[in-house]
């Protein structure tokens, strides 16, 4: 924010007065109150925000706290570069709560790079004091992991290396804040915006030797940007703001109580992310309605034309907002990274194939939905009371369609942090990019849309019951029989029975789960098979064994 357009920090107080605490406080559990909202995220940032001195960071955790607390669990993190992290901070953030992220840009050739005192000394010595005391065992529940900001100047692998050594629970990369007027540091040539996918390989080349040495060593700590991305390609919340579609729900609270748009907007041109409002005067509603921020809100609808006509639109989401700005053109353009994203996510794909997990090289597909388009004669037909087969087989279809948005959504709100779920979603996933019909014969049962519905209907109401999520194992472990693939996965038991849609029932006994070989229908030990009712021409299914008949 200090070196790019936008200079309006100078206008503004270095410190966060104690008044503005209390009306920024006030204003967020009006917030809270007014959309029930369990629990909100504070961020303190900065410049760094550790030069607020232990005492009025003290009286500003305490204010926001007691505003917010009777309304909602305030969950608190700081973002800091380290250097002034010490056990007096510390002991503070225990009290309060308060999870640490911390900047580093690898190892000391990369850091000595860019963070230097004033003096021309290396930071790095007492960035690595601080990170040494906060993986103590009395403040280890604090350190959330570490920030890294890319510079293809700096070697890759001693960059992750350097990172590792930190012990960090999670790891995060950011891309150089560029846009099509200001362009990536060290690019060959100028990237062009009528054509932003050619080109590249700077970054790209940087962010594939970074991928290879977290994957080679099988990934050991949550990478940020690499997991982001793989969530997307699996039809999954990206969880980041700066890949999927997901929407963001990030406002900024400047020093004075001026409400602003994602700061890093400020890279584009001055005022990028004003909006006219502040805490003294407006509420957090009025910002949330600003076209700025609800754009960000709108999926693929919000997004330009150039990526909503690209195959993986679904996985970058059109890349980081500041960074597609271009003048003349505003944010209606692919990222300055388009290149870049694009050779990263398609060799990360492959790897995914490569490894046997294939649902990603297919699930970064065009994201344009099929409508199901009913000709006025058929309308005429049905609405008599009667269709021919192709008026039956438009209702069909248009059923499934739903069916698969209602199990698409699942994926989408089901608990991410849930290895078991993951798991089966990443699965599901794979085989509707290798045998769709056989994860449509499952789809299209009809129980399988009475657990989506209810399942979602929990999720909004904050009420999510362990047996509904992991039921998604049991429709996985079916399309992976059905496909006859030859992987062994769980199906979870349910009193006693593990019910296996369009199957039957698993002997199950006390077990929690029951796995299975899918590669064999015959294998399957099915206590309680499913029955049909025959007559002459017709054969109807008895399902008494699915736990949402």
């Amino acid at each position: 924010m200090y070196e790019h357009a936008d200079q309006s920090w100078r206008g503004r107080p270095m410190e966060f007065a104690p008044e503005t605490a209390a009306q920024v406080g006030f204003r967020i559990a009006e917030h809270a109150a007014g959309h029930a909202l369990r629990r909100v995220s504070l961020v303190l940032h900065g410049g760094e925000p550790l030069l607020l001195g232990p005492a009025r960071t003290r009286e500003t955790l305490a204010t926001l706290t007691a505003a917010i607390a009777p309304v909602a669990e305030p969950d608190l993190y700081i973002h800091t570069n380290g250097v002034r992290l010490d056990e007096e901070f510390l002991d503070l953030f225990v009290e309060y709560n308060v999870r640490v992220g911390v900047s580093l840009d690898g190892d000391r050739a990369a850091n000595d790079r860019h963070r230097l005192y004033r003096n021309g000394r290396s930071s790095y010595d007492k960035v690595l004091a601080g990170l040494e005391l906060l993986r103590k065992p009395q403040y280890r529940q604090l350190y959330t992991g570490l920030l890294c900001t890319v510079d293809i100047a700096n070697d890759p692998a001693a960059v992750y290396r350097g990172l590792l050594e930190q012990e960090p629970p999670a790891l995060d990369l950011l891309l150089p804040h560029s846009n099509w007027e200001h362009q990536p540091p060290g690019l060959r040539a100028p990237r062009d915006p009528d054509d932003p996918t050619r080109g590249g390989g700077e970054y790209s080349d940087w962010l594939i030797a970074m991928f290879e040495a977290w994957n080679a060593d099988g990934r050991p700590v949550p990478l940020r940007t690499f997991d982001s991305l793989l969530a997307a390609m699996y039809g999954r919340p990206s969880g980041a703001e700066s890949f999927g579609l997901d929407p963001v729900d990030l406002l900024v609270i400047e020093t004075d109580g001026t409400l602003e748009q994602v700061d890093s907007l400020k890279t584009a041109y001055p005022g990028a992310a004003a909006t006219g409002l502040d805490v003294w005067r407006n509420s957090l509603d009025e910002a949330a309605a600003i076209p700025g921020i609800t754009v960000r809100q709108q999926g693929v609808d919000g997004i330009g034309e150039t990526c909503r006509s690209c195959t993986l639109v679904q996985v970058c989401g059109g890349g980081f907002y500041p960074d597609r700005y271009r003048p003349g053109a505003g944010f209606d353009n692919p990222s300055v990274y388009c290149a870049d994203l694009k050779e990263l996510i398609e060799y990360m794909a492959k790897t995914e194939a490569d490894a046997g997990r294939g649902g990603a090289q297919t699930a970064a597909r065009d994201s344009a939905a099929s409508a199901h388009s009913l000709s006025d004669e058929q309308f005429a037909r049905l609405g008599a009371g009667f269709g021919d087969a192709a008026a039956v087989s438009w209702l069909g279809a248009a059923q499934s369609s739903i069916q698969r948005e209602l199990v698409a959504a699942v994926g989408r709100f089901g608990p991410q942090g849930d290895k078991r779920f993951t798991d089966a979603w990443d699965l599901l996933v794979s085989l509707d990019a290798a045998v769709p019909e056989a994860v449509g014969v499952v789809l299209a049962h009809p129980y399988t849309r009475v657990w989506a519905v209810g399942l979602l209907d929990g999720i909004s109401r904050g009420e999510l019951v362990g047996e509904d999520v992991y039921h998604l194992e049991a429709v996985a472990a079916a399309a992976a029989v059905r496909a006859g693939r030859d992987v062994r996965v769980p199906v979870p038991v349910r009193g006693g029975v593990a019910p296996l849609p369009t199957f039957g029932a698993l002997v199950a006994g006390s077990r929690d789960r029951v796995w299975i070989d899918a590669g064999s229908v015959a294998g399957l030990d099915l206590v309680r098979p499913l029955r049909c009712l025959t007559a002459e021409g017709i054969s109807v299914v008895l399902e008494d064994t699915d736990p949402y008949r």
